[in-house]
């Protein structure tokens, strides 16, 4: 059509490195729909700059989560770290090997909110030091921890990015174990926990959807089955995450009520056990000193009078 064949610069050329200049003068400049292999093409590239578009944001909701909760309670710094280290060796792995930016480029955004969140992990673990008395409202965190997360991310990048070419495709194998291990410890701690914590049920469907988009754009545009089969396990993994928010949604609030229902039973059953009446104070005995040599014995048994105030003498 005349119309589509005139289209401006800015809408031509970005679509044309998109799809190829093939494929945009086919389903563009043609507008000839039955071509399947374009069609399927240009899916998969759309699908995928989406995927890329939701991967720079997946995680803000977990980091949110984490900050105004003050507390990073129910996620596994493990976890964190073996998958963390899992889209950095795939990033490095895609980006060498001249892969279309549009098939890996949510592990750059995904690798950086997860050592935001690893360091925000680190920062709110609790203390090995002795607890004080009275300890600060706002404590200071773990700033040794937080600056060791931040050195060894910035060394295992650089090793990332001059480790020979085949070496890197092993460690790009060892992602397949890498994202078994990582989820792992996050579902065995759910479980125990029979709870989820701080963990983000937007990122948890947003991955499940991103490994689902994955399997497609990978088997159309790479072709690669190691980065396939990487895909296809954390779709598994997720899926499994997936149903534990399910089951545990509102486990938090129902143990918070219990918690606070079950206090004045506890507080009662500590009156019976030592003889307190209900609602009253127990009873405090306070000793007496013995009266000194030579006092007076109607002074040793009476508190001091007030000041200003003389003693009656005791009328039989």
């Amino acid at each position: 059509m005349k119309v589509t064949k005139n289209l401006p610069w800015f809408v031509k050329d970005p679509a044309t490195a998109l799809i190829g200049q093939t494929c945009y003068h086919s389903l563009v400049e043609r507008l000839d729909i039955k071509d399947a292999d374009c069609v399927k093409f240009a899916f998969s590239k759309a699908l995928g700059l989406g995927i890329v578009v939701g991967g720079s944001i997946v995680k803000v909701p977990q980091v949110l989560l984490i900050i105004s909760a003050n507390s990073a309670r129910g996620l596994s710094l493990t976890a964190y770290v073996l998958e963390t280290l899992s889209y950095a060796i795939s990033l490095a792995y895609s980006y060498r090997n001249g892969f279309a930016f549009s098939t890996y480029g949510e592990n750059l955004f995904l690798t950086i909110q997860n050592v935001l969140i690893t360091v925000l992990i680190i920062h709110h673990m609790p203390s090995t030091a002795p607890q004080l008395t009275n300890p600060p409202k706002h404590p200071k965190g773990n700033p040794l921890g937080v600056a060791a997360c931040l050195v060894l991310s910035t060394v295992t990048a650089y090793a990332l990015a001059v480790v020979p070419a085949q070496n890197l495709a092993l460690l790009q194998m060892l992602t397949l174990p890498l994202g078994l291990f990582s989820k792992l410890p996050q579902i065995a701690q759910n479980y125990t926990a029979q709870s989820t914590g701080q963990l983000s049920a937007f990122a948890v469907i947003a991955q499940v959807a991103g490994c689902v988009a994955r399997i497609f754009t990978t088997a159309t545009e790479v072709g690669d089955p190691i980065v396939q089969a990487g895909f296809v396990m954390g779709l598994v993994l997720n899926l499994i995450l997936a149903v534990q928010m399910w089951m545990y949604w509102g486990r938090d609030e129902v143990l918070r009520h219990k918690v606070a229902e079950d206090a004045p039973v506890k507080e009662k059953l500590a009156a019976k056990e030592f003889g307190w009446a209900s609602g009253a104070q127990p009873h405090v005995e306070t000793a007496v000193p013995a009266p000194a040599i030579g006092a007076h014995p109607e002074r040793t048994t009476s508190s001091p009078a007030p000041p200003g105030r003389r003693w009656a003498r005791k009328v039989d």
